[in-house]
């Protein structure tokens, strides 16, 4: 669904689907975004509506798909349901960033065996592998959950809140969400200039720098 609405904004609905039914409606749909993208417009919003989860794997190409855009596209990310593991990375992607009040954000903690990966030293050793069981084998599913996290801790800690509930209050104290009204009504009240008051809203969010803020006890 593309709308395009009179003061440049173009909208893009992203289902967020349960896994087993999904490949091939993000196959279509980031070939979708791909095209909405390179007519390069002003803003760009994609709604994301669905009680599933994307898929590391698709997270990430999603992600390639919207840094690669035209500088002077501004991205809305807009949570219209909860989200969850990829689906939180995408979200976080946006410029500005809007999450229905009720909703939630999880992502499960995922630590890969210290040998999950080939050094490249090591890539072309010859004689016989180590015998490892099935049970200690990296599944390549986790190791791209582990990509999404490692980027999701660009801007909320990892660490400290993976197999959380993040509530609004928590993603709000990050500076990734805002509260236009309350922003508008203290403006007002401090006596801020007019043409100051609500800007921030639609002023890129920075990604965290380390512990700028404290992380509030989700609800």
């Amino acid at each position: 669904m593309k709308m395009k609405s009179k003061r440049g904004l173009r909208g893009f609905q992203l289902k967020v689907l349960r896994y087993g039914n999904s490949n091939s409606y993000y196959i279509d749909r980031i070939a979708d975004l791909e095209e909405a993208l390179a007519k390069k417009p002003r803003r760009f919003q994609i709604d994301l509506v669905g009680d599933g989860e994307i898929s590391a794997d698709w997270a990430l190409l999603i992600r390639s798909v919207l840094i690669q855009r035209a500088p002077q596209t501004q991205l809305i990310t807009n949570a219209r349901s909860s989200l969850q593991g990829g689906t939180a990375l995408v979200w976080l992607l946006g410029d500005q960033r809007m999450i229905r009040s009720d909703a939630r954000m999880f992502f499960r903690r995922v630590v890969l065996p210290e040998d999950s990966e080939v050094e490249e030293k090591y890539a072309w050793k010859g004689g016989e592998p180590e015998y490892t069981d099935s049970f200690s084998e990296t599944d390549p599913e986790d190791a791209d959950y582990v990509k999404v996290l490692q980027l999701i801790n660009e801007f909320l800690p990892v660490k400290e809140l993976a197999g959380k509930v993040i509530n609004w209050s928590v993603l709000r104290q990050f500076g990734l969400v805002e509260n236009e009204k309350l922003d508008r009504f203290l403006a007002t009240a401090l006596g801020k200039p007019q043409e100051q008051i609500g800007g921030s809203a639609n002023e890129p969010k920075q990604k965290r720098t380390g512990a700028d803020a404290k992380v509030a006890k989700p609800e």
